[in-house]
């Protein structure tokens, strides 16, 4: 990678989970599963995060890290008019501060937190499911769409923590934008 832009970022939140909360259908209710919240994650190249539900999944092996921009989120709750969603309940592993995230979409970058630097490819968008309209608020399924943040590649072996960090981008990158949904695809309409 090619490094040509410096941001400083915040990792305000770095979520491990073992298993799945979301399955089935919504009014069955989430299943009960441990989380933690950490001061640090260790990421294996190809693997993803030591202990999350995605680690060594083949089927997620180029999206095991998931990474969300908290402005997103402040966006959307303003939109609907709720008090401040948690974070976690996204059940993304890296909530940043400061991160537009949307042009790194297909780019190799890097994050690097207390001297620690871990390289990741953005794959694809996170987009939401419908539990979001359940867990966070009625009509936060739709709104989070285009702002849910992507799946990652881990591309190095590292530790990522949690507190000020530095994202690396190839690409210029909007940190104002942080909040604004991105266009999926673009419309077929004239």
């Amino acid at each position: 990678m090619t490094a040509s832009y410096r941001y400083d970022v915040e990792v305000l939140h770095l979520l491990v989970s073992p298993a799945h909360a979301y399955f089935g259908r919504a009014r069955e209710g989430a299943a009960d599963v441990p989380r933690t919240d950490t001061d640090h994650v260790e990421l294996v190249a190809d693997k993803g995060i030591v202990g999350d539900r995605f680690f060594g999944k083949a089927a997620h092996m180029d999206a095991a890290v998931t990474l969300i921009a908290v402005e997103a989120l402040e966006a959307m709750a303003a939109e609907l008019g709720t008090a401040p969603f948690d974070p976690l309940l996204t059940r993304r592993n890296v909530v940043l501060r400061g991160a537009h995230l949307a042009p790194l979409l297909g780019e190799e970058f890097a994050l690097e937190s207390r001297g620690n630097l871990v390289r990741l490819r953005a794959g694809r968008p996170a987009h939401p499911c419908a539990w979001m309209d359940q867990m966070l608020a009625p009509g936060a399924h739709k709104a989070m769409r285009g702002r849910g943040g992507m799946r990652c590649q881990p591309l190095s072996d590292g530790i990522l923590h949690r507190g000020p960090a530095v994202l690396i981008s190839p690409v210029p990158l909007d940190p104002e934008s942080a909040g604004t949904p991105s266009l999926l695809r673009p419309s077929r309409l004239p």
